[in-house]
């Protein structure tokens, strides 16, 4: 009998007053006692700060590499004493501009040290920080600030221009992390907006200035949700949440034998305007690690990596996935229960040496997060790395053998579930619950999920000390979420036996057929991105209609392999994907990738649009973190849908 990682703290609840049936409440092992709090006298995640920068003055902090006449050099690198000072500097200069504790200060740009100077002042003040993503466009920043009424933004150089133009109604002083043009500073004082450089602004500002005293209910920061529909949710997180989460994933790092030190290196390149990268980073700060930024350029990622040679790297899905190739031999050792470090070393030294140097050469914990990463991509990277590599929405890992692995939302401050070390058929689950939190599945009978069934699935539903205080000045949606106390994510859940939660299905994004049949789409998608022929895919279907179609973006190299033996005549990418011989072969191919996967005769595609160009954000056709926005797709593509229903029905495929 397999070990089981969870312990039942209160008992199921049967169907009652309209409301489904609810399974155990269940925590994990390491919380059995009581979750995790944050202690008394720990009142900020300013204090992680202070105090690393009180024992470690002198150690390198955040890094950048300097580019000298067109050429890139090393990194460089301001020390933990160098960044305080700047932090509370920038504090005092927010003081006299009129900013005060509670205020909103927003941050615009992509990361740099400049980014986490002006997260650390806002913490020094007890001034509320809106992140604001690099991605998002000037209308949801412009929503974002004006709903947040930000009174102060720290902005990119070139991101200056939409901020100053459409945010005027709130905004009184921007503050550039580099230079600001005589022009922009004219143009923005005819809006009335003070614009400042970056050394313009902290001369304004004193190490000699009084800190405010801080709360654990204070709002530490309001992170804004791009969702798939409406305007974006601002997530209210407090100090107690931020704090109690990074002292959990410390607790974490600590239960399996790994404990994060100054002597590691963080490598940073997702979006800091995510909560995934931005609890990653203050748990490296808590711990005195050195944070070193890429360039924000892809194309020199994997150069700005060997150069900075990092412990601890964070990566997506579509990073690991060009890196990844087959291999079975170590894999197989490890599914036996091998230790990963011991399962093929002659492989290790031989073959996967090279792609650790690919890394750097000093990797130790890789991360995954944004989207989910295929679990045979997973499987790769953690034979051939030397460092166990675990994903999902946040994820972190742990060197040689030990992995710890963090999955959650934005709403439980990141995170809400972990692997634990070696523990290997953890892997395609989102492990147990972080010790701040407890979870329970409440039954979905419409989707015939049922939480107190032998083998239980439901919504997952969270409690604890990590969670969200709410949607900013939106009661309404706050109370769509939480009901009773409980927040329910919309992931469909199912309990492993070992006590590890495997995510399953999305309770949103169902619909119903013509002929009643309910459609989880996004399990289905899921499975037609199976197909080697798609990248991605957009399945639609109403109440209205029968059957199924999709759009899908077609792998080109995959496609146009194909049609060299199979068309008589050449033809450009967008040429091909409207040829009929194409698309019927596309077709084929996604329902045989269907059938293979045991899907139901309702669930198969009846005809396909092929899209030469990849959905983007600038179309507003997915999100930052690559979640399909369908209401929009459909708009988009309403006359091709019309069209593909309108040949389905006149001749089948």
């Amino acid at each position: 009998m397999s070990e089981t990682y969870t312990v039942k703290v209160e008992e199921a609840r049967p169907a009652a007053d309209g409301k489904p049936s609810a399974g155990p409440v269940y925590r994990c092992i390491y919380a059995k006692d009581g979750l995790l709090e944050s202690p008394v006298g720990l009142e900020s995640p300013w204090q992680f700060f202070c105090d690393s920068a009180k024992r470690i003055p002198n150690n390198q902090m955040l890094g950048r590499r300097k580019v000298s006449d067109g050429k890139v050099g090393p990194y460089v690198w301001l020390t933990y004493q160098e960044v305080y000072d700047a932090a509370i500097r920038f504090g005092s200069a927010m003081r006299s501009r009129g900013v005060n504790p509670g205020d909103r200060c927003g941050i615009y740009g992509s990361n740099c040290p400049e980014w986490i100077i002006a997260m650390e002042a806002c913490n020094s003040q007890a001034i509320t920080y809106v992140p604001l993503y690099d991605t998002l466009g000037a209308n949801a920043v412009e929503f974002i600030i004006n709903h947040a009424e930000v009174s102060i933004a720290f902005v990119q150089e070139n991101k200056i221009p939409s901020v100053g133009i459409h945010c005027v109604n709130s905004v009184y002083s921007i503050v550039s992390f580099a230079n600001v043009s005589s022009s922009q500073k004219k143009e923005a004082e005819e809006l009335g907006v003070s614009c400042f450089s970056w050394e313009e602004f902290l001369q304004l500002g004193t190490l000699d200035c009084e800190l405010p005293p801080k709360k654990k209910t204070n709002i530490s920061t309001i992170m804004y949700t791009s969702g798939t529909t409406g305007e974006p949710k601002g997530v209210v997180l407090t100090n107690q949440a931020i704090v109690a989460e990074v002292l959990s994933v410390d607790q974490m790092f600590v239960v399996t034998g790994k404990v994060c030190s100054e002597e590691d290196t963080y490598f940073s390149f997702l979006p800091l305007a995510h909560i995934y990268d931005q609890i990653i980073e203050t748990h490296c700060i808590h711990k005195g690690c050195s944070i070193g930024f890429w360039q924000g350029d892809v194309r020199y990622l994997m150069e700005d990596i060997q150069e900075l040679k990092p412990t601890m790297f964070s990566g997506v899905p579509r990073v690991y996935d060009r890196i990844y190739t087959a291999t079975n031999s170590k894999l197989g050792n490890m599914k036996k229960g091998m230790p990963q470090n011991k399962a093929a070393p002659l492989l290790d030294s031989l073959v996967f040496s090279k792609i650790r140097e690919a890394f750097g050469g000093r990797l130790q914990a890789m991360l995954s997060g944004a989207a989910p990463l295929p679990i045979h991509v997973e499987e790769f990277l953690r034979v051939t790395s030397g460092a166990p590599l675990t994903q999902g929405y946040v994820s972190y890992s742990m060197p040689t053998s030990d992995t710890l692995t963090m999955i959650g939302l934005t709403e439980s401050c990141s995170g809400c579930f972990t692997s634990l070390a070696d523990v290997f058929n953890m892997i395609g689950t989102v492990g147990v619950p972080m010790t701040t939190v407890e979870a329970r599945l409440e039954s979905v009978p419409e989707m015939g999920y049922d939480a107190l069934s032998s083998v239980p699935r439901g919504e997952i539903c969270l409690r604890g000390n990590t969670l969200f205080s709410g949607y900013y000045k939106r009661p309404d949606l706050t109370e769509e979420v939480i009901v009773d106390g409980w927040f329910h994510t919309g992931d469909i859940g199912e309990w492993q036996p070992n006590g590890a939660m495997k995510i399953i299905d999305r309770k949103k994004n169902i619909f119903k057929l013509s002929q009643g049949e309910y459609v989880a789409v996004e399990s289905i998608e899921n499975i037609y991105l199976q197909c080697p022929l798609t990248t991605l895919i957009w399945v639609y279907g109403n109440s209205f209609e029968s059957f199924l179609v999709a759009v899908v973006v077609p792998d080109r190299k995959a496609l146009e392999d194909w049609a060299v033996n199979h068309l008589h005549e050449a033809v450009d990418f967008k040429s091909l994907c409207e040829n009929p011989k194409a698309r019927k072969y596309v077709l084929d191919e996604l329902n045989s990738t269907a059938q293979k996967h045991k899907l139901r005769g309702f669930e198969m595609l009846k005809a396909v649009h092929l899209e030469p160009t990849p959905f983007d954000i600038e179309k507003d056709l997915i999100t930052p973190t690559f979640k399909l926005k369908r209401p929009q797709l459909l708009k988009y593509y309403k006359d091709k849908i019309d069209q593909l229903y309108s040949e389905a029905k006149g001749s089948k495929p």
